[in-house]
């Protein structure tokens, strides 16, 4: 179950960095756009990126989501992608994600491949205050 301040954190306009293991087990690391609902978080991918092949090959990841206006506050979720979801869904996804951090539906023309959803189950969240 996601913390209120983890919730709070993903539905702002606020950026994350998700960290998935490479296949020898270095951890890479990503700038993204973040969401949730009240039971996990959501980041939308597409299916040719190396972050998607990460996970299909080793699930754990690291999601860091700091405030937009303070970036030494910040919550951390540390988890499991336990589902993808493609289709319409994802691509509706990624206009609401556009929405929100730029006001403007996606533009379709960028996508290389199949968009979709990870869902991020959390192992644990924490938190920390301004610097």
């Amino acid at each position: 179950m996601l913390s209120e301040k983890v919730k709070e954190f993903a539905k702002g306009p606020n950026f994350a960095v998700l960290t998935t293991l490479l296949q020898g087990g270095h951890p890479a690391a990503q700038v993204m756009w973040v969401d949730c609902d009240d039971e996990v978080l959501l980041i939308n991918t597409e299916t040719h990126r190396q972050k998607f092949k990460n996970i299909q090959r080793d699930p754990r990841v690291t999601v860091t989501i700091w405030k937009s206006d303070d970036p030494y506050e910040y919550v951390e979720v540390r988890g499991t992608v336990v589902e993808t979801l493609g289709g319409s869904r994802a691509r509706q996804h990624i206009d609401k994600l556009a929405l929100k951090y730029f006001g403007r539906l996606y533009d379709s023309s960028i996508i290389e491949s199949e968009r979709v959803i990870l869902r991020i189950s959390p192992l644990s969240n924490s938190s920390k205050p301004g610097g």
